[in-house]
């Protein structure tokens, strides 16, 4: 019997064996099927005819149904040109079915403004779990037809979808993420989305609901992220949300809802973003939030909240990031937050805060952005410079020049007073008839108060969630062409996420008339999902509300349009006047790309309501007053030059020079030859038009770069150093920095920072074996910084430079391979006495723009042709000159532009770059290089332009040129038009007459072979 038993096990053992071998091979058998699937499958019948009729009711164009979808070539899905960085056109699908069938399971149709509705046909794709159709244009409502589909993913974001929210949305059970923002949908919430059981994220803002939010919410238990902003609703926030412990994001900006944050929110525990704005009714201490002890982003701002800043739980915050408590009621010292090493941000403005201003804000890191303006600090704590990244406006109690800021009183008014203002609010200086308007083109910054003008300045508050946050985010540049009367004063408009104040200081009392100037240039006006934003702010002057929920668009009837608000009789009783544009929350955040809200303003301008005084008495006073100065300057000027010409005759002409610069610093010939070893050739990395470049080492170790430079009159010398001092102040971060100078003798040497990767062109053209390999993202970082480079000579440096020889070998490059431009300024030292700028030509063959070569006329543009062939070489890893595809090509720009004909610029970039790089940007680096070489120096762009739209923020607008521009006739046609501009300048030196026979006759390479020959050779003689 034992044995019998112990057969059987056996048995069953092996039986079990099998079975389980069985099994195996049937999984392996059946991956095996689903893989071919995979690979092999075809979408079925049915699902070809639905998407057939899913793109007729969005309105979709481009798919292409001889490829089946469900392959792995995607061109059956066209791309779009000029993609917009949401741009999604793709679907997913899953093969894993027997038989080698496959199902669609995921459909996007982001950023292409289909202006269609929601398809209903969507529903005969049963297996659909994922519907994207962010950012378009469609129409209606959500399609009942939805209701049989197991979705789980439905996002219908930034869409014109009106009506109601349909109750029956609440029927499919499976939705995990619902987001239905920045819509036209209006009532209630329909209790049934209280049966979405399985909902982790349910966002509705920037529609028109109102009324109350259905109890039923509070079935929503697994619910993770739950955004009510920019709505109408009514009541006070419920009580219910403790329902959601597992609530992560909580947002109720502008919802509608009236306070206090009701106490059951200390149950969301797990909170790691809350953000509350703008409640109305009832005040409340600050509400318990001890629990939260994961919190990273907390907004409770103007939430009528009172009483004191609690340290004790936000201490236990040791992940906080943001804090915004931002025009509230706080009373009351700051407590100690140092200990929050990850706190990045954190506003405390306008509370009624006191006592002294927390050593630890005042002595914190500048990465940090605080902002304490508008409270009750004590005067005395107030430190007496401005720092950028710390707001201390309006932050003390105290008189004078302290209420707006203790680092003022380093302008103090002068005793006469002023009686006008005008800015060009975030542009460049601007004469509109007879009035100027003074340029406001500094950067703002979360928690930016820096004056650095006498008489008006700007308080800037807050920072655009959401977004990954630059400098550029507090100026607006126009996207399109603006028509309307002065539209210099709206090409740029300044921006503020939360608040602005403008102040003017030194104003005479009495009444004046503000003007406000505004244009809406960043949402759009035409049938698309960038039209859809609505931009609503408040304005106060002199802390008066003038305008409540100002929409610009509205006011001026449209985008692109003026909007001019007039406020007469504004009184200035202390000679300031403060204008301050205010987010109440309202409106949306994410038309036409997220981030997009807050107040913007064109321009301002202020004038008195009366005629400047005219007191006999002052003139005479002010009329001798200049004469006795006048005799006293001239009395010191004697006595300066009898004392530098007479009695200082054994002074050496060095030491005078060296007295004649303020900002350059000197170094000894002796110093120098030290560094170089004597200019040791060993040394040289370098040979520029200038003279040669040396690598050097200074006594304390900086390594240097000493250029030489060729030797010229003392006079000569003397405005050399003049024009140096006034280089050596432009720092840029993608300028080279000019140390000094040593002017010894007839030795001219310039000392600059060491770039330790040399020259672009060496990295870019060098040789195969070269370490330095530029990636995509380098190439991209490098255009963009000499493009930021040259923005900044042409428009924001105190000194107005063209650099006039941009290219590959004048751009250097750091330890980290961020670009410098070298050589800017050296082309007007290098002019010597000769006035007449077409007389003499500074550049380089291949790089220079066309009027400039041959007819010597010089702007900024020329600046910006340069840009654009070094633009390219960075996309093609080519040298402009030395690339010819074949003998029908004369250069790399000739062939770009074949090649933007053809439609095919892809073939531009660089081969070694294989697949490694970004389609989008290439094609937008490439078309914005082009658009830099137009021959017509017109319809160049400027290089703050050039600056917006490499990052994205402007649209590029291709133009497609005729590569013809260099053909032969072309060439003899500007050879004639030259030399009929010289017979008329009638001028007879040896330079100009030189000039017309070496355009008569010389010219470099054949006739048909070389962009070269564009140039005569007398154009470029050094």
């Amino acid at each position: 019997m034992k044995k019998k038993n112990i057969a059987a096990a056996a048995f069953s053992s092996q039986s079990m064996t099998i079975f389980r071998l069985l099994l195996l091979l049937s999984f392996l058998f059946m991956t095996v099927i689903g893989v071919e699937a995979q690979t092999a499958g075809r979408l079925v019948d049915d699902e070809v005819t639905a998407l057939r009729e899913i793109k007729e009711q969005v309105g979709k164009k481009g798919w292409n149904f001889s490829i089946d979808p469900c392959s792995n070539d995607t061109s059956w899905a066209t791309p779009k040109s000029n993609l917009m960085p949401s741009y999604n056109n793709s679907l997913i699908c899953n093969c894993s079915f027997p038989g080698g069938v496959c199902h669609v399971s995921k459909l996007f149709l982001k950023g292409q403004d289909l202006a269609g509705v929601l398809p209903p046909s969507l529903a005969k794709l049963t297996y659909l779990k994922t519907v994207d159709f962010t950012r378009n244009y469609l129409g209606g409502t959500i399609p009942p037809e939805w209701t049989s589909m197991n979705l789980e993913y439905l996002s219908i974001t930034v869409n014109n979808l009106s009506g109601p929210i349909p109750d029956y949305l609440g029927n499919i059970p499976t939705l995990i993420y619902v987001s239905i923002e920045n819509n036209q949908f209006s009532g209630t919430v329909p209790p049934q989305l209280g049966r979405l059981v399985n909902l982790q994220n349910l966002i509705l803002s920037n529609n028109n609901l109102t009324g109350e939010l259905p109890v039923n919410l509070s079935s929503l238990t697994k619910l993770t992220e739950f955004r009510i902003s920019q709505n109408n609703f009514v009541g006070k926030i419920p009580s219910f949300i403790q329902s959601w412990k597992q609530l992560q994001k909580l947002e109720i900006q502008a919802s509608g809802l009236e306070g206090p944050i009701p106490s059951s929110i200390s149950a969301l525990s797990n909170l790691s973003e809350l953000r509350i704005s703008d409640l109305h009714g009832e005040g409340q201490e600050f509400p318990p939030l001890q629990d939260m002890t994961g919190m990273k982003r907390l907004m409770l701002r103007s939430c009528n909240i009172s009483g004191t800043i609690p340290s004790a739980y936000l201490l236990e915050m040791n992940q906080l990031q943001i804090l915004d408590l931002s025009f509230n009621r706080l009373q009351g010292k700051v407590p100690n937050l140092a200990s929050l090493l990850s706190l990045n941000f954190m506003y405390l403005t306008s509370n009624l805060l006191t006592g002294p201003i927390p050593d630890w804000i005042t002595s914190r890191d500048s990465r940090f952005q605080i902002d304490v303006s508008y409270n009750n600090f004590l005067e005395s704590s107030v430190p007496p410079t401005c720092r950028e990244n710390l707001n201390l406006f309006k932050s003390s109690s105290g008189h004078g020049n302290t209420i707006l800021g203790e680092c003022l009183k380093s302008f103090p008014c002068s005793e006469v007073d002023k009686y006008s203002l005008y800015i060009n609010c975030g542009g460049k200086e601007t004469t509109i008839g007879r009035i100027k308007y003074e340029a406001d083109q500094e950067t703002g910054g979360p928690a930016n108060f820096s004056p650095r003008r006498d008489r008006w300045g700007f308080s800037s508050t807050g920072h655009f969630w959401d977004v990954n946050g630059t400098s550029n985010d507090y100026i607006a540049n126009n996207v399109s062409v603006l028509k309307m009367n002065n539209s210099e004063l709206y090409t740029s408009a300044r921006l503020s996420p939360l608040s602005l104040t403008y102040y003017a200081r030194c104003l005479a009392n009495g009444n004046y008339t503000v003007r406000l100037h505004f244009a809406e240039i960043e949402i759009r006006g035409n049938k698309s999902y960038q039209s859809l934003g609505r931009r609503i702010f408040d304005v106060y002057i002199q802390e008066k509300l003038e305008l409540e929920n100002f929409d610009i668009a509205k006011i001026a009837h449209g985008v692109d349009q003026a909007a001019i608000m007039d406020f007469k009789a504004v009184l200035v009783q202390d000679k300031t006047l403060s204008i301050r544009f205010h987010w109440t929350g309202k409106g949306t955040t994410a038309v036409p790309q997220r981030g997009v809200y807050g107040p913007l303003i064109s321009a301002i301008s202020i004038e008195s309501d009366f005629k400047p005084p005219d007191d006999g008495k002052n003139k005479i006073s002010i009329v001798v007053g200049a004469v006795v100065s006048a005799v006293v300057i001239t009395i010191v000027i004697i006595g300066i030059l009898w004392w530098r010409f007479c009695s200082k005759s054994k002074k050496s002409w060095e030491q005078d020079l060296r007295d004649l610069d303020l900002q350059t610093g000197f170094f000894t010939f002796r110093q120098i030859k030290a560094a170089t070893n004597n200019f040791n050739a060993a040394n040289k990395i370098g040979e520029g038009g200038f003279g040669s470049v040396y690598k050097g080492i200074l006594s304390d170790g900086t390594i240097i770069a000493v250029k030489q430079l060729s030797s010229r009159s003392k006079q000569g010398n003397r405005e050399f150093v003049n024009e140096i001092g006034m280089i050596s102040g432009l720092q840029h971060p993608n300028l080279v920095r000019l140390y000094g100078c040593c002017i010894e003798g007839n030795q001219l040497l310039l000392v600059y920072e060491y770039m330790e990767n040399n020259s672009l062109a060496r990295v870019l053209f060098g040789h195969e074996g070269s370490k330095l390999k530029l990636d995509w993202p380098t190439r991209q970082k490098i255009c963009l910084g000499i493009a930021k480079g040259l923005a900044f000579l042409h428009e924001e440096s105190t000194i107005k430079i063209v650099h006039r020889d941009i290219k590959a070998t004048n751009v250097l490059l750091d330890t980290d391979l961020n670009p410098k431009i070298s050589d800017f300024g050296l082309a007007k030292l290098d002019e010597e006495e000769n006035t007449h700028i077409s007389t003499r030509v500074a550049g380089t063959i291949g790089y220079m723009a066309p009027e400039y070569a041959l007819w010597g006329y010089l702007t900024y543009k020329a600046d910006v042709y340069s840009f654009g062939v070094v633009a390219l070489e960075i996309v093609a890893g080519k040298n402009n000159m030395k690339y010819r595809p074949d003998e029908n090509f004369v250069c790399l720009l000739d062939w770009a532009l074949v090649l933007q004909q053809k439609g095919n610029l892809m073939e531009l970039v660089d081969p070694k770059l294989e697949s490694n790089f970004n389609r989008e940007e290439a094609v937008r680096m490439i078309k914005i290089a082009l658009l830099c070489t137009n021959p017509s120096p017109a319809l160049r762009p400027t290089m703050s332009s050039v600056v917006s739209m490499l990052e994205g923020q402007t649209v590029v607008h291709e133009l497609i040129m005729d590569p013809s521009i260099y053909n032969d006739e072309l060439r003899l046609k500007a050879l004639r038009d030259q030399f009929d501009y010289i017979q008329q300048m009638k001028e007879s030196t040896s330079e100009t007459q030189s000039l017309i026979n070496s355009s008569n006759a010389t010219w470099i390479g054949s006739s048909s072979t070389s962009a070269q020959d564009l140039y005569p050779i007398s154009s470029v003689a050094r």
